[in-house]
């Protein structure tokens, strides 16, 4: 895999842990890798953003953020407020080429949801995968709803001619209800793709070296981890 384009159901269901985890298992095994956040929004230039949380999780990696905009809006909508040019697939699609060529694998990380908007012309991270012909990984929240939200991106990505090479849960919590041990199995039906790992609840705060363990335990071996998502659901049994 050269490159990666990594979405979420939603905001805050830890793309950027699950971003950082892969980086930090494919780095430990010696892959050159990049990540990519081509928007960033609610933050003021100088403040640490995802990419720099990336790099303080994973360590030796190359970061790339290609704008930002200062209100926690879709890129299109914080844009037009800031009065700042929209970022198109296609000056996002010229990096990952770019990262492509000397790296062994490009992470691409999307703002929020597949279907946000990056400009007016309703253009979205999907956009960017097509162009770079690219598969998703899709970045899932644990409970209750989960199952929905799921099946809608993943029935987005399958309209776009895109490949779901799986889910990951972002971030599983230490005591979880009956609904997110029961979508354990039923995550992978609704992605219509395997579950390729669950991360623990606080992952992100974890010290690099330690995180690095945590990664590798909570990705699947299709990633360079260890996971094994029969015997997790088994462990975690509705």
């Amino acid at each position: 895999m050269g490159v990666l384009v990594i979405t979420g159901t939603g905001t805050e269901v830890g793309k950027t842990v699950v971003t950082a985890a892969l980086a930090a298992v494919a780095a430990a095994r010696g892959s050159r890798v990049a990540v990519l956040k081509p928007a960033q929004t609610g933050l003021l230039p100088g403040e640490p953003g995802d990419v720099d949380e990336v790099v303080r999780l994973a360590g030796d990696v190359t970061a790339r953020e290609l704008v930002r905009y200062p209100d926690p809006l879709a890129p299109a909508t914080a844009a037009r407020r800031a009065g700042l040019p929209v970022l198109s697939p296609a000056q996002i699609a010229a990096e990952v080429v770019l990262l492509d060529e000397t790296h062994d694998l490009v992470l691409v990380e999307g703002a929020g949801g597949l279907l946000v908007r990056f400009d007016d012309a309703g253009s979205t991270i999907a956009d960017v995968a097509w162009a770079v012909n690219a598969p998703v990984l899709i970045v899932a929240q644990a409970g209750l709803g989960t199952l929905n939200a799921t099946a809608l991106t993943a029935e987005a990505v399958l309209r776009r001619g895109l490949e779901t090479v799986g889910v990951v849960v972002g971030s599983w919590p230490e005591h979880p209800d009956l609904a997110a041990r029961c979508n354990l199995a039923d995550l992978p039906e609704a992605a219509g793709a395997p579950l390729l790992g669950v991360l623990p609840s606080g992952a992100g705060t974890l010290p690099s070296a330690d995180f690095a363990a945590v990664a590798r335990e909570s990705l699947s071996p299709w990633f360079g981890g260890t996971f094994d998502p029969e015997t997790f659901a088994a462990q975690h049994a509705c």
